[in-house]
């Protein structure tokens, strides 16, 4: 039995999100995957895409070694081994390089990132997505938000003000302010699926 970090959510909802995946991307490209924490996320789509290469990095240098053993379990062509990529800073990723030097990608993801971050990361999230995404490629996010036109959740408002007690810097974001980033960075709202759990999976493109 594998040792590997598990997050059971991660396993609830990569099914679905797959599902999803599998009707906006095309058959084959490159994707750049933000926050991949334990890489369950990134081994299940490489597996079911395998038209797709597959980038996961993380922000938090500790998960690497574990994202770099899923990656080697996983034995996956398509299946890159992880970087380190903190969405504030300058340059992507972090260490090291893209395969291809200043890489575009046809698609970046983004799981369950914006709410347990600081706000900046938002900016910082879609700027540097606006960088590396091809002309025609798609930025897609998931998660929980607030929306000015439906009512919340109980279940989101009470894990908000759980994540409000964590760290006073986190907190599910109102789309309205997310979609007000993208633009600034020259990117738009394309799509919103409604998801299991009360969650969101939205998709940007310039």
């Amino acid at each position: 039995m594998s040792d590997l970090p598990h997050s059971p959510a991660a396993d609830r909802n990569k099914q679905p999100i797959l599902e999803a995946l599998a009707r906006i991307l095309g058959e084959r490209g490159s994707a750049l995957e933000i926050a991949s924490g334990t890489g369950q996320h990134a081994a299940w789509f490489a597996a079911a895409m395998p038209g797709w290469t597959w980038q996961p990095t993380d922000a938090d240098a500790r998960m690497l070694p574990a994202l770099a053993s899923r990656v080697a379990q996983a034995a996956l062509p398509n299946l890159r081994a992880p970087l380190l990529l903190d969405v504030t800073a300058p340059r992507w990723p972090s260490q090291g390089a893209f395969v291809r030097g200043e890489e575009k990608f046809d698609a970046i993801y983004c799981a369950n990132m914006l709410h347990i971050a600081p706000w900046a990361a938002c900016a910082a999230l879609m700027q540097g997505a606006a960088r590396h995404l091809l002309a025609d490629g798609l930025l897609v996010t998931y998660g929980p938000y607030f929306e000015e036109e439906a009512p919340a959740a109980p279940s989101n408002l009470a894990f908000d003000q759980d994540l409000r007690a964590r760290n006073s810097e986190w907190g599910i974001r109102r789309l309205e302010d997310v979609a007000a980033e993208v633009r600034r960075a020259g990117l738009a709202l394309r799509e919103r699926h409604a998801m299991p759990a009360n969650n969101l999976l939205l998709v940007f493109g310039f």
